[in-house]
């Protein structure tokens, strides 16, 4: 009986293993796998228009670099100029220079809302890989800090308008 158990068992994996090879390759960890595919093109012979291109983008990229977190208006801490200001800008709008940044609108949210979303995505339940690497070894006080100052960004700016 344990020699037919075997048997079918290993039958089994074989057979799994047959129908993973069919499909193409296993990638362990979901989208990672769409990422390895999309990095065989980076090696693609390089013209000038895609020198251009990335020499456009690297000067947007250093001029972010150079703005985030020096808000004119209000101070803001060297640890959200560090971690927060460079995707949802110097106070929070999400917008630098006019633009869209990839950070969503931060600015006038409850403190309450913004703790329990550092948390959430901490602990893996909102995903995001950006905020997860950012806050993974921050403590809890620092995430209650974040929440803090940010949300205080609201009346510092109704502050500064009177």
């Amino acid at each position: 009986m344990k020699r037919v158990i075997a048997i079918i068992s290993t039958i089994f994996v074989l057979a799994l293993m047959a129908y993973t090879f069919s499909k193409g390759r296993a990638f362990q960890g979901g989208e990672a796998g769409n990422i390895i595919e999309d990095m065989k093109y980076i090696d693609t012979p390089k013209t000038a228009e895609v020198k251009e291109e990335k020499n456009d983008d690297e000067e947007k990229l250093k001029a972010l670099r150079d703005k985030a977190g020096n808000s004119g208006t209000f101070e803001v801490s060297n640890a959200y100029k560090s971690k927060c200001a460079s995707c949802h800008g110097a106070d929070a709008s999400g917008m630098q220079n006019g633009k869209k940044l990839m950070g969503p609108k931060l600015y006038g949210q409850e403190e309450a809302v913004l703790y329990k979303d550092l948390v959430d995505f901490k602990a893996g339940r909102k995903e995001n890989l950006i905020m997860k690497g950012l806050l993974i070894n921050l403590e809890d006080e620092d995430l209650k800090n974040f929440a803090k100052e940010i949300a205080g960004f609201k009346a510092k700016q109704e502050a500064l308008n009177k």
